[in-house]
């Protein structure tokens, strides 16, 4: 049975997943601790994420990780459709920033998102090696938004 829990206390327990969706410690560091820290189980831990605030209307999904042997069986589109209910009647719309991968553009998609405006060189100036999706190294951060309010 799928159970999503918000965590308070000693998040970098999740580092091994946080690291999946965002290779760089240090950058995890900068939202972390401002951000809400979900956790989906299904008998044991599938999948994390982290929703920080960027101002009054807005907030930012700024983590969403399943280990890799759970991938596409749900847990990913489970926990964005929580975290949209979740915050629908504190936030208006929802960020969330990828490569230019297009699986993952496209699973945000099918979550409700669309395509919002792109930050050039995101990855190449703020990480300190190459981050690659596949054989693609990603340079600009694409931002994709989602109306909470329906």
């Amino acid at each position: 049975m799928v159970k999503i829990e918000k965590i308070v206390e000693n998040k970098k327990q999740f580092l091994d997943l946080l690291l999946l969706a965002d290779e760089q410690e240090n950058m995890i560091d900068k939202y972390l601790p401002n951000g809400d820290l979900f956790a989906l189980y299904d008998d044991d831990l599938k999948s994390i994420c982290v929703v920080v605030p960027i101002n009054n209307e807005t907030c930012e999904l700024k983590n969403i990780a399943t280990y890799k042997k759970y991938q596409s069986k749900g847990y990913g589109r489970t926990l964005v459709k929580f975290i949209s209910d979740f915050y629908k009647n504190d936030y208006k719309t929802m960020l969330v920033g990828t490569g230019e991968t297009p699986s993952i553009l496209s699973f945000y998609k099918s979550c409700g998102f669309e395509q919002a405006y792109l930050v050039k060189n995101f990855f190449t100036d703020n990480y300190d090696h190459p981050i690659f999706e596949g054989n693609v190294q990603l340079v600009d951060m694409i931002y994709l938004k989602k109306n909470l309010k329906k």
